[in-house]
């Protein structure tokens, strides 16, 4: 029986191929062949370009928003949640720079194994962090609408600490795996070019069906965990959240009011429409058996518009939070205290005023 071991060859169009259709962390310019050359390059200037403009923005962005928070603004359960959300945003765009590199290099890894294990476990940090703390901010609200006595007696910005610090170890826990399979490899026949990459094949000496079989399996439930954990059930959560606080407001004619409410909305609406690319492109290429050429072009899309996200929560906290009353600083600064600042829920116009004493309690 036909043995290989993890790095031997396969053949052109055999198992060897198809494992190494999952580049850094999303996409793998060299699964082509020599025949796209012109094509590789001139996506890593675009990319190259892109992920600049994504690691100045973002870095100075998330920066502001973490000093502000952290020492300009006084620590409240909404502020400890976006400040966590800014420091999530911040890692990940500060390793933009490497990608930047990369990109530039025409997708040549000179930075060794060990920076590449870590950087796209950083990238992967990022998306579980970001979306669990998207939905603890939504359960937040929630609880606040639904059980406001409860939330008065219990929400403080010292249990928001310990949440906070659990959603880090749960994103912590499920970035493992890409440290784990996280690999580089020389590729001689595409001018000595080193690739980062996903390598899923077991060590030690197994016959090519083995070979494949298990690389499928391993694919599959990477892809399948980042979906459902990082994807679909936190948005499941955040919209049964969203349900319940409707149906309270308007069982109780209240009205959701202030800046924070709608800067929450549009940061999960933002993280929805730049994630959804990604999740859809990686499910596709699992049932398609590998990365396809239309799947590579809806890759090419999603990866910048996964990367876009980092930077966009600033520039919401910013653009929603302004007032033109203000002068520069002390608009830049009021505008993320506005955006961190407790909702209240207040009676509807049509409630007389005997009502409006019944309000709930701040969000």
């Amino acid at each position: 029986m036909e043995e290989t071991t993890p790095f031997q060859p396969l053949g052109a169009h055999s198992a060897f191929a198809y494992v190494n259709s999952t580049l850094h962390p999303f996409r793998d310019p060299y699964q082509h062949g020599e025949e796209d050359g012109a094509q590789r390059e001139w996506i890593g200037v675009l990319f190259a370009i892109l992920f600049s403009l994504g690691f100045l923005l973002g870095v100075m962005g998330n920066g502001l928003v973490i000093f502000i928070a952290s020492f300009r603004m006084t620590k409240t359960v909404v502020s400890i949640w976006y400040l966590n959300l800014a420091v999530a945003d911040f890692i990940f765009t500060f390793f933009l720079s490497i990608e930047v590199a990369y990109a530039a290099l025409n997708f040549h890894w000179p930075f060794g194994r060990t920076l590449c294990k870590i950087h796209s476990a950083v990238s992967f940090l990022n998306l579980f962090a970001s979306v669990f703390l998207l939905t603890v901010i939504s359960v937040d609200r929630c609880i606040s609408v639904a059980w406001p006595v409860w939330a008065q007696n219990h929400r403080s910005p010292r249990m928001a600490f310990w949440v906070a610090v659990a959603v880090w170890l749960a994103a912590l826990a499920l970035s493992a795996p890409y440290i784990i399979f996280r690999d580089i490899r020389s590729l001689p026949l595409q001018g000595d070019i080193t690739i980062c990459y996903n390598n899923y094949i077991p060590m030690g000496n197994f016959t090519r069906e083995e070979v494949i079989t298990l690389w499928k399996h391993r694919h599959q439930a990477m892809v399948l965990t980042g979906f459902v954990t990082g994807f679909l059930v936190p948005f499941a959560i955040i919209l049964t959240c969203y349900g319940v606080m409707v149906a309270k407001l308007t069982r109780n004619h209240l009205v959701r009011s202030g800046r924070p409410y709608k800067i929450m909305v549009a940061v999960v609406t933002a993280f929805f429409l730049c994630w959804f690319p990604y999740h859809l492109s990686t499910l596709l290429a699992m049932s398609a058996k590998g990365v396809t050429p239309a799947v590579q072009v809806l890759l090419d899309v999603a990866v910048p518009l996964a990367y876009l996200n980092s930077c966009l929560n600033p520039a919401l906290y910013a653009f929603m939070g302004w007032s033109c009353k203000d002068t520069l600083w002390r608009s830049v600064v009021l505008a993320f205290q506005r955006a961190f600042g407790e909702a209240e829920a207040l009676p509807s116009k049509s409630q007389d005023s005997s009502r409006s004493e019944a309000e709930l309690p701040p969000l």
